[in-house]
């Protein structure tokens, strides 16, 4: 197990990621983050370097100080060889399985060595499986005319308590310290109202996902969410990054919106593990 501290290699890494996409979509964007001043504080865990076989994104001990708190405490994971990386997961150096945890990739393998993890390490699991889109070119996406005295702006730190009252995921004290960096470190877009207040919103998360897409139930229906995903997409693409996102398996709207607006769908199921007792 090493961990890469230097800045060439993480540079290098970040190519050979690239050159692997989609399956390595969620630990490049953490390198991505890391190669762009590392606002959050990650570092990067190989089995071997350069040919190496698995890999993990995972917070610094110093930044993941809370024992229970799984929005911070979030690893990537991508592999070449799969027992590889199941070694590197059951490796305590690795993995901090005294904390409870979260672990997500794009692979059908991250699902299963979390099971196995969960009764080697005796832990709790709670999977849950979602439909990945990447979209090649967002200037693509069909325009939408705004109405009239509504405008496209970016979310901020003040905004946190809308975000997270609004997310099924979050209403507590931990993801309201999750969303505050979200807001203040990652781009995000939302659409104000006449009044100034944000009706609609998407941001970009830990692994350069587009994420926490939601309209105020009010406002539903007129295509708000398509106007803030492009002008989102459209920032994320100007900054070098591979625009995707991940869709929960039952939502028809979005899936639809998704194929309609030229999103690829990805193959295979993105996977997101909990670790908690929670």
């Amino acid at each position: 197990m090493l961990i890469l501290t230097c800045s060439s290699k993480l540079q290098l890494l970040e190519g050979m990621l690239r050159k692997s996409l989609p399956q390595t979509l969620t630990v490049h964007g953490a390198v991505m983050n890391i190669n762009r001043g590392n606002p959050l504080g990650y570092e990067i865990v190989v089995d071997s370097w350069p040919d190496f076989k698995a890999v993990l994104a995972r917070p610094r001990r110093e930044i993941a100080s809370d024992d229970s708190d799984i929005y911070a405490n979030a690893y990537a994971g991508f592999y070449r060889d799969l027992e590889v990386y199941r070694d590197l997961v059951l490796n305590k150096n690795a993995v901090n399985w005294a904390q409870s945890c979260r672990i997500q990739g794009i692979q059908d393998g991250i699902y299963e060595v979390s099971r196995d993890a969960a009764a080697i390490k005796q832990v709790p699991l709670s999977a849950t499986s979602y439909i990945s889109y990447m979209h090649p070119d967002p200037y693509k996406i069909p325009e939408r005319q705004l109405d009239p005295g509504f405008t496209l702006s970016s979310l901020n730190s003040s905004h946190a308590d809308l975000l997270n009252e609004a997310w099924p995921y979050g209403g507590n004290k931990q993801s309201h310290r999750y969303l505050v960096n979200m807001l203040q470190y990652f781009p995000t877009m939302c659409l104000l109202d006449t009044q100034g207040q944000p009706v609609s919103w998407v941001i970009m998360d830990t692994f350069a996902a587009m994420g926490h897409g939601y309209t105020l139930p009010s406002f539903r229906g007129k295509g708000y969410i398509h106007v803030v995903q492009k002008a989102l997409a459209i920032k994320i693409h100007a900054a070098g990054f591979p625009i995707y996102g991940h869709v929960a398996q039952d939502n028809v709207v979005m899936h639809k919106l998704q194929d309609r607006n030229g999103h690829q769908r990805l193959p295979g199921l993105y996977h997101i593990c909990v670790h908690s007792e929670i």
